[in-house]
C-alpha cells in the first residue's frame, strides 16, 4: 500500500495532529520515531518530512479542566451539604412521573451493561483483546491504563464525597452517588475509542452511548443530574490525560495496516 492509497485523515484526526504542527528532529527523541510517510515531490523524488509533533497540550488541558470541575462540584456538595440542587429535585420528579414499563425495561438493560463486572472488567478486557487481535498493541495498552485510571478516580471521588442517592430509585446501586460510575465508564470508552480510531462515526456512537447512559441513570433514580455530568467528565478527562503520553505512538500505529492476526500484512507497494 503506497502513501497515496492510504485513507485520508478525518476532521477530528486533523484537529489532533495539525498539519502545521511540525518541528525539526529532536536529537533526544526516541530512535525510529520518524513519520513513516514521506512527501512526494512533483519531480518524482521523495524526501523525509520533519518529524510530526502531536498537539497534546490543548487536549491535556481539557482533561485537567474536566477533573478540576469534578473536584469543585464535589467540594460544593461536601461543604454545602447538598443532597441535591433544587433544579435536580424538579428534574427527578418529572422523570419519575414519566416512567413507563417499556422505557424502564430499556433503562434496566443500560443498568446491567453499564456497571458491575460487565462494564469494569468484561468490556475493557474484550476491547483490549480486540485491539490486540487487530494489531493495535499501543491502543490496547492505552485503553487498559485509561480504564483502570478512570475506575480508580471514580471510586476515589465517590468515597471522598459520599453523596446520598435519590430516594425514588428502581435499582440497588453501591455506595456514593457522585459521580456516576456508569456515566464515567461510558464516557471513558467513548473518548478512548474516539482517540484511537479518529473516525466521526466512532465519536457519534460514543457520545450517543454516553448520553443514553446518563439519561438512564437519572430515569432509574440512581443519580442526580450533576452525578451523571460529573461521571462523564471523569471518564473523558482521564481518557484525555492518559492519551497524552501515548499520543505519538497511537498516531503512528493508526497509519499502519490492521488486518487480524490470522491474516498476513500485505507488503507495501513500490513506486
Amino acid at each position: 500500500m503506497s502513501a497515496d492509497d492510504r485513507e485520508p485523515r478525518s476532521a477530528s484526526d486533523e484537529a489532533m495532529y495539525a498539519a502545521d504542527d511540525v518541528r525539526p528532529a529532536d536529537p533526544a527523541a526516541t530512535p525510529g520515531d520518524e513519520p513513516p510517510e514521506p512527501h512526494e515531490s512533483h519531480a518524482g523524488h521523495s524526501h523525509a518530512p520533519a518529524p510530526l509533533r502531536v498537539s497534546r497540550r490543548p487536549w491535556l488541558f481539557a482533561g485537567v479542566v474536566a477533573l478540576v470541575a469534578v473536584a469543585l462540584v464535589g467540594v460544593v456538595i461536601v461543604y454545602a451539604e447538598r443532597r441535591a440542587f433544587d433544579f435536580e429535585v424538579e428534574l427527578m420528579t418529572a422523570l419519575a412521573a414519566a416512567r413507563t414499563p417499556a422505557v424502564t425495561a430499556v433503562a434496566l438493560v443500560f443498568d446491567v451493561l453499564g456497571g458491575g463486572l460487565l462494564s469494569n472488567v468484561v468490556f475493557p478486557i474484550l476491547i483490549a483483546a480486540a485491539l490486540l487481535v487487530w494489531r493495535r498493541p499501543w491502543a490496547a495498552l492505552y485503553f487498559g491504563v485509561a480504564a483502570l485510571a478512570s475506575a480508580g478516580v471514580t471510586r476515589l471521588v465517590k468515597v471522598s464525597v459520599g453523596r446520598v442517592r435519590p430516594e425514588d430509585i428502581l435499582v440497588h446501586p453501591d455506595f456514593g452517588s457522585f459521580p456516576s460510575g456508569h456515566s464515567s465508564a461510558a464516557a471513558l470508552i467513548a473518548t478512548a475509542l474516539g482517540l484511537v480510531f479518529m473516525r466521526t462515526w466512532v465519536w457519534v456512537a460514543g457520545i450517543a452511548w454516553t448520553v443514553l447512559m446518563m439519561l438512564s441513570r437519572m430515569y432509574l433514580g440512581a443519580h442526580w443530574l450533576s452525578d451523571t455530568v460529573g461521571g462523564a467528565l471523569v471518564g473523558a478527562g482521564v481518557a484525555l490525560i492518559v492519551w497524552a503520553p501515548f499520543a505519538y505512538r497511537l498516531y503512528r500505529e493508526n497509519r499502519l495496516q490492521h488486518p487480524p492476526i490470522w491474516r498476513p500484512i500485505e507488503p507495501a507497494a513500490t513506486t
